[in-house]
């Protein structure tokens, strides 16, 4: 119906001040189906898909299962920030191969929000030499309290005319299940070949409660997901004074937005999934390595805040318990 797009379009305009036509959506089943649809239809077998990493796992299995070569571009990292490296990015982009960048906006697993400066730099590139850019923005309302996103086809009318935009109600609303998320494409041309991909992979059918529970989430949840920002915002504050004071070999990387946090655990161990594997084994608390986020990621660990403060105090104190073992274990 067209209260879908309608409830998009004034959802993304109060939140986020960013006029989304309804001509622009397309329907799909969820985030990673619609980037592995780009994927087969705006690039060919043995090209290049570039992506910054460290960054959501998933996006690697999109290109390598579909027959594309994953072109990683290490984010540069210097006193636990995070920037990009723009002579890698733009040696990247120059390679004939590389015809789409697969973007994070804002960045899982750093929580970072990218600034307009950079957005619009990274869209001048693209459009410089030829390349696509799919921004997934799912994590897009799950910012810190006072700090906002900006779409990347927002920035510009280069951004906005050589992207893909991914959206969707289920990670701020945590509907994952009803598989339900949209993609905005302002180029005609581009929106075309979107519309046919999603079609031709048939994930552009919503089921019965896809597009109800969407119109709800969007139309009457803004007072919800406003009382979530904030209890995230105390799970993070909580979080970074535990490690400070009881965990300081370990590095909290300073995060504005999803709900998962960045550990640099190179001074307990080189290696994510070692350490992962024994702080599992010894305490049943599972942490997500940081090499399956590429390159970077090594000596990393991603941990998930979006749970009540009682189960991330037991999460917290078990991974003081897994540190510590595998400390006296080494």
């Amino acid at each position: 119906p067209d209260a879908w797009a309608e409830a998009y379009a004034a959802f993304w305009k109060e939140r986020h001040g960013f006029a989304l036509e309804k001509d622009w959506l397309i329907f799909c089943t969820g985030v990673v189906p619609a980037i592995s649809s780009a994927v087969r239809k705006l690039t060919t077998p043995g090209e290049n898909v570039l992506i910054l990493t460290p960054v959501y796992n998933i996006f690697f299995n999109s290109i390598i299962n579909n027959g594309r070569k994953p072109l990683e571009c290490p984010l540069s990292y210097r006193a636990g920030r995070y920037d990009i490296d723009w002579q890698a990015l733009e040696e990247g982009l120059a390679d004939p191969q590389t015809s789409l960048l697969l973007f994070c906006n804002p960045h899982n697993p750093i929580g970072k929000i990218w600034d307009k400066p950079t957005l619009e730099k990274i869209g001048e590139l693209c459009r410089r030499y030829g390349v696509t850019v799919f921004s997934d923005e799912i994590h897009c309302d799950l910012t810190a309290p006072g700090k906002s996103y900006i779409p990347f086809a927002s920035v510009s009318p280069v951004c906005r005319d050589i992207s893909v935009t991914a959206i969707a109600p289920t990670k701020a609303f945590n509907l994952a299940g009803i598989q339900s998320a949209a993609v905005a494409v302002p180029n005609p041309f581009l929106r075309h070949k979107m519309w046919r991909a999603l079609n031709t992979d048939e994930v552009a059918e919503p089921n019965v409660i896809a597009i109800p529970a969407t119109l709800a989430a969007l139309t009457q949840g803004a007072p919800w997901l406003d009382e979530l920002r904030v209890y995230i915002e105390n799970n993070r504050t909580l979080t970074a004074a535990f490690i400070q004071k009881e965990l300081p070999m370990l590095t909290l990387i300073p995060s504005e937005a999803t709900y998962l946090l960045w550990l640099d655990c190179r001074k307990v161990s080189d290696s994510g999934e070692r350490l992962a594997e024994a702080i599992r084994a010894s305490t049943g608390l599972y942490l997500s390595a940081g090499e399956q986020y590429g390159k970077g990621g090594e000596g990393f660990l991603r941990l998930n805040i979006a749970c009540p403060k009682s189960r991330l105090l037991d999460g917290l104190a078990r991974l003081k318990q897994g540190i510590e073992t595998f400390v006296k274990t080494v």
